[in-house]
């Protein structure tokens, strides 16, 4: 059996390979670029491509990766907002994901831009380092008895709310798949106008699909409580960024923390700092002195990658031996999560 692995980093290769040893007929090739239709060509000997958040697997791609002898995908990543299911269901391609790994790091890592964002840490490391000791201009708010807000509330979402309710905060949230009796222990469910008018913090943690794709809008940030900061660790679409720059720039926003961005894909993961950056939105985002943005790295901790390279391999065997895989997401010739079905739960 033979995988092809892109967009594989350093870390990735040492993951995989700590876990290669289960699977010893497993060959597995890196390649450190981006599976697209420019690439796909490098898969033709491959039964299995194992790829990351940024790839593309649109139709062309998929009708490729088939034509060349691929039969399994790995998503080493829990969303699949782009693969083109119905594609691949129509190729009988089996396709899996990682739904789950380590929810706890993104948890913890939506709440450190959080505290970094409000107490301005950011800002007092670079002056610290250029000798200025002032703190005027650093004011932040104590986040005990403040009202936290999340959309989402899967595996994420209640980690995340674990850690603030360890605050002080008070918890409120919005999903329209959880169940108010199940959530009573962390806070409150309410509609999506109430999280936003009530919420000093407002933190993404649902899935990216046609639903809520630009949830985040000129419309929705018009309703949000003034001076909130908005927090996103999920998929970059969910937020309309120019919309998001408007609100910055008139202060309705007091603060932006981005984990993930609309158009990262050309950017996140690798080192542009010898570039001109022709991205002009994230150029004027990375302007504000109250917005941090960061290169997708809440998944980032040594007990999620064990996971992810863990469960990626099994979902591979799962495949190679015919047996029932509990994260396929299209098996057989048939679709088994739809975009308008419930979400795969981040």
């Amino acid at each position: 059996m033979k995988l092809a692995v892109f967009s594989a980093k350093s870390y990735d290769r040492v993951y995989l390979e700590a876990t290669r040893p289960t699977y010893p007929h497993l060959h597995i090739d890196y390649h450190s670029f981006a599976l697209t239709q420019e690439t796909v060509s490098l898969a033709r000997d491959a039964d299995a491509v194992c790829v990351f958040v940024n790839d593309t697997l649109d139709a062309p791609v998929l009708h490729a990766l088939h034509a060349s002898g691929v039969r399994a995908i790995l998503l080493r990543c829990a969303g699949f907002n782009h693969v083109d299911l119905p594609t691949a269901e129509s190729l009988n391609l089996f396709v899996a994901n990682v739904p789950a790994y380590s929810p706890e790091a993104v948890a913890e890592f939506a709440v450190t831009l959080v505290q970094t964002l409000n107490r301005a840490t950011h800002r007092a490391y670079n002056r610290v380092r250029e000798g200025n000791f002032n703190i005027e201009g650093l004011l932040g708010s104590t986040l005990h008895g403040k009202t936290v807000g999340l959309i989402g509330v899967g595996r994420i979402g209640l980690a995340t709310a674990r850690i603030f309710e360890g605050f002080g905060c008070r918890i409120v949230a919005h999903d329209p798949f959880a169940s108010a009796e199940e959530f009573r222990p962390y806070g409150t469910l309410v509609d999506l106008d109430t999280l936003l008018r009530e919420s000093e913090v407002v933190s993404l943690h649902c899935p990216l699909n046609e639903g809520t794709r630009h949830l985040i809008n000129a419309d929705t940030l018009a309703k949000i409580r003034p001076g909130a900061i908005l927090v996103n660790t999920s998929r970059g679409g969910l937020i309309d960024s120019s919309a998001v720059i408007a609100a910055l720039k008139t202060k309705t926003l007091g603060g932006l923390a981005l984990d993930v961005y609309e158009a990262e894909s050309e950017l996140f993961y690798n080192d542009h700092s010898g570039e001109i950056l022709h991205d002009d939105v994230l150029a004027r985002l990375l302007t504000f002195p109250n917005v941090i943005v960061c290169s997708h790295q809440g998944f980032f901790t040594k007990e999620a990658l064990t996971e992810i390279a863990g469960v990626t391999l099994g979902n591979l065997d799962d495949f190679v031996n015919s047996r029932k895989c509990a994260n396929s997401l299209v098996a057989h010739g048939h679709v088994l999560v739809k975009e308008d079905s419930a979400p795969v739960r981040l």
